[in-house]
């Protein structure tokens, strides 16, 4: 080993319910606002759903199987809120429960933790077609939601987490349009994150109220790691605003139990904030035991001047004014004054950039900042283009009767994968002693799945899915992953 982590440190992989369920037709469930969304032409880039998806609905004996193998300490999972309340005002759907607790039972008897994420996008439609997230109505539902679950599942879950990157169910969902419900308005999204951040609040006292205190609760960000491209004051003011709409507009009611007035000075164009009521910030503001951080990529942004048609640099034409900009191309609102730069290096196959010291740096500040807090990287992974080898000598996880729950003789080689693991658990080792108190990292993800608005074309497992068979095929980076677990520690090269 390299590096040897902190005895008692989590190592777990993370799922999300449509992602990876299938069976969405299956006892009880209804339509979420991905259903719907998959369901018109033009949303999904190879016309696909999450119909049958990695079908862990019926597959998840030989996925925890797999889990038992990799030697993982906890897995993140989330629930489908239209299984368990498939219409407005319930009943509760017992068929929906009872399948979550045998899938918590079954990872408990595998000795591995259940983090539960209460909402990772899919929002019942019924709830959508009443305005969804820009609606205070649904916020309200999610608390009666959250208690549903907390006495469903008692003290089967390790942690709840109450929401997944609310960043992308407001401005990927409701500002530009890019993920369901596919509405492009700046106002409706900043609604829909004051509303998140509302819900999160509900949540955690909804979780508290049926389990307790001692109920171990947590939230999950995608806090943006945005640098200035110079140290010029205007620059400078361009990742302010970034960070200001990407960031504050969480942390802030979450975390400080505040807004930064700044963020309605620079948003009065959009919105007004009259959806914002009194006692909201203190609802929001619920006391957590783990902020769990999301982690893929940097940006980098300078300041666009918004009173020129064009800025020129010697090279050509690098940047034109608001008056020439598409505001609803950008999921995020006022952000007028900022132009992001192309990503640079090698990209994966998102088009991301290849950053490690961004995680090291978003710890270590989140640290300083909340210096009680305890934070996970809740997400971290790359996709890339992935191809099947035949290798005899591969032997396969066998799952009792069912099969397999990954074949023999099969696996991918998947050095970048494995080389962007290996830079961002370094990265991960750095941030804990810079002082950042990291107790847990969870891989994203387990299993290739459906990749929302990009469907099955990018793969971000570290185990490989064939949609035709539902076959699970190891990756190198798999194995790579459960050295790092058997050793708590830093494979050597």
């Amino acid at each position: 080993m390299t590096y040897r982590f902190p005895d008692g440190f989590t190592w777990g992989t993370a799922t999300a319910s449509y992602q990876v369920e299938g069976a969405i037709h299956e006892d009880g469930r209804t339509p979420s606002i991905w259903d719907t969304f998959c369901a018109e032409p033009g949303h999904v880039f190879d016309h696909s759903s999450g119909e049958f998806a990695c079908d862990q609905y019926h597959r998840y004996p030989q996925d925890i199987a797999l889990m038992k193998t990799l030697g993982i300490d906890a897995y993140r999972m989330s629930v489908s809120w239209s299984r368990i309340i498939p219409e407005l005002g319930g009943p509760v759907n017992q068929a929906g429960v009872d399948h979550y607790l045998r899938v918590l039972d079954a990872l408990r008897d595998n000795g591995i933790k259940p983090v539960v994420t209460l909402y990772h996008w899919d929002l019942p439609q019924y709830l959508q077609d009443r305005g969804g997230w820009p609606e205070r109505d649904t916020a309200l539902r999610y608390g009666e939601y959250a208690g549903v679950l907390a006495r469903a599942f008692g003290d089967r879950v390790d942690t709840w987490t109450t929401l997944n990157e609310p960043w992308c169910a407001a401005y990927l969902g409701y500002g530009c349009g890019d993920h369901a419900p596919g509405i492009k308005d700046h106002a409706q999204a900043l609604a829909a994150a004051h509303h998140l951040n509302l819900a999160h609040g509900l949540g955690v006292q909804a979780v508290r109220g049926e389990l307790g205190d001692a109920a171990r609760c947590s939230v999950t960000l995608n806090l943006s790691v945005t640098r200035a491209a110079s140290d010029s004051p205007q620059d400078v003011a361009a990742k302010r605003r970034a960070d200001l709409l990407n960031n504050e507009v969480f942390l802030g009611p979450m975390v400080e139990g505040r807004y930064d007035p700044e963020l309605f000075s620079a948003t009065e164009h959009v919105t007004d904030w009259s959806f914002v009521r009194d006692g909201d910030v203190e609802t929001a503001h619920q006391p957590i035991d783990v902020l769990g951080v999301n982690y893929y990529s940097t940006n980098t942004v300078r300041w666009r001047d918004e009173n020129s048609v064009e800025a020129v640099a010697d090279d050509g034409p690098v940047a034109t004014s608001p008056a020439g900009l598409d505001v609803h191309n950008d999921p995020i609102p006022a952000q007028e004054s900022v132009e992001t730069l192309p990503p640079t290096g090698e990209l994966t196959a998102m088009g991301w950039n290849q950053d490690p010291q961004g995680l090291t740096d978003i710890l270590v500040e989140l640290a300083q900042r909340y210096p009680e807090l305890e934070l996970m990287v809740t997400e971290n992974g790359s996709a890339w283009e992935d191809e099947v080898t035949l290798d005899p000598q591969v032997e396969g996880v066998p799952a009792g009767d069912d099969g397999f729950a990954v074949v023999p003789g099969k696996i991918v080689h998947d050095p970048q994968r494995v080389a962007y693991l290996d830079a961002h658990v370094k990265a991960l080792a750095a941030a804990i002693d810079g002082g950042a108190n990291v107790t847990g990292y969870y891989a994203w993800s387990l299993l290739d799945n459906f990749e929302w608005a990009l469907g099955y074309t990018k793969r971000f497992g570290i185990v490989r899915v064939d949609y035709d068979t539902q076959e699970r095929i190891w990756k190198d980076s798999a194995l790579y992953y459960q050295r790092l677990v058997s050793t708590n520690g830093i494979p050597e090269a």
